[in-house]
């Protein structure tokens, strides 16, 4: 996904900060928070590197073999930024069933279709006082890992940073450094002293967090954008600039985005911005912050695997069909992917 600006916002991390200062003293060192990452793909990655190189301890599980065995062969991976300077991070991997330290944090960037699976292979290491964070694309990862660990443990959110796994312990930051932005919320209850702390780490690494305190309203804000651009761009195998260049992505914009505000008006949550600024957050991502990426689900539909359109366009025709409404754009795109995904296996022949 690429950068997802919110115009206006106020950083609460920020304000969090300040209360930690006393006059005229430095701030304090904070201790290393032990960190666990499930899934060693794109988006896993970054956000582990990122944090390891903030000062904090991180260790990777994922159950991609050739990826597991690559970096460990290698002692770590290969990063590039923006396909250029690429340097190499050492870094720290198992499977799930290797793993058997407590980690305060777990971050989960598995696809949505394979958490509860991985959940499964990891709860061993998930103890009472673990959190666990997930920024996955769709409407779901969270309600999974509820399975395994208490709503007020669960730290939910956006991810506004656009990265490219090049393969096996190769992976692409697109964008700047310090360019993104997350959102990050707790599933269940107020912001507390630990979603707090995770911002202070996060903040650190320069990925910029916002608390927010609506869970849902966070989420299917996130959501509502990927249906534009994810689904779009895999569709017509264009990046998200050749997507804004055409002179009607506007309106098709418009019309997705306000064909999902009527189901979620019915729902009743309260969105992170109006569907008019959504629409030009959607013009602006693609034209100025990520031209040139091609979105997750693209790249999932290129590398010939499943892609999470039934977690992303799927939930917003299943919350309109919940309330007698009808999503016929969104469900239209739910089928044209899913026979797209069929039609690889012609290209195969």
């Amino acid at each position: 996904m690429g950068l997802f600006v919110l115009l206006g916002e106020v950083n609460d991390v920020q304000i969090r900060k300040e209360a930690w200062e006393t006059e005229g003293e430095q701030k304090k060192e904070t201790k290393r928070m032990k960190i666990v990452v499930i899934g060693a793909g794109a988006m896993g990655l970054r956000y582990g590197v990122l944090l390891q190189e903030a000062g904090n301890d991180v260790h990777f599980v994922d159950t991609w073999e050739p990826n597991v065995e690559e970096i460990r062969k290698n002692g770590g991976v290969h990063v590039w930024r923006d396909g250029k300077d690429e340097r190499f991070v050492k870094v720290s991997i198992s499977y799930p069933e290797d793993y058997h330290e407590t980690p305060e944090l777990a971050i989960v960037f598995v696809k949505d279709m394979h958490t509860v699976e991985t959940m499964e292979r990891c709860q061993h290491f998930i103890s009472e006082q673990t959190y666990v964070l997930t920024n996955q694309n769709g409407f779901g990862g969270a309600e999974y890992i509820a399975r395994f660990v208490p709503r007020t443990h669960i730290i939910a959110g956006t991810a506004m940073i656009a990265t490219v796994m090049k393969g096996p312990g190769k992976v692409d930051f697109i964008g700047k450094r310090g360019g993104g932005h997350v959102h990050i919320v707790r599933v269940e209850g107020e912001p507390n002293d630990f979603i707090y702390k995770v911002a202070a780490e996060m903040e650190k690494a320069l990925m910029h967090p916002t608390v927010q305190k609506d869970y849902m309203g966070t989420v299917w804000t996130k959501l509502v954008f990927n249906s534009v651009v994810n689904t779009l761009c895999t569709l017509m195998n264009i990046k998200m600039g050749q997507f804004a260049a055409y002179k009607n992505a506007k309106e098709m914009s418009r019309k997705l985005i306000y064909e999902a505000y009527e189901a979620i008006d019915a729902e009743g949550f309260k969105m992170e911005v109006t569907r008019d600024e959504l629409v030009e957050q959607v013009m602006y991502v693609s034209e100025v912050g990520n031209p040139l990426h091609y979105p997750s689900m693209h790249q999932d539909m290129s590398t010939n695997r499943p892609t999470e359109v039934d977690y992303i366009n799927g939930a917003i025709v299943r919350l309109a069909e919940k309330h007698g409404l009808e999503a016929p754009y969104h469900s239209m795109l739910v089928d044209l992917v899913h026979l797209k995904e069929e039609s690889r296996k012609y290209n195969e022949e």
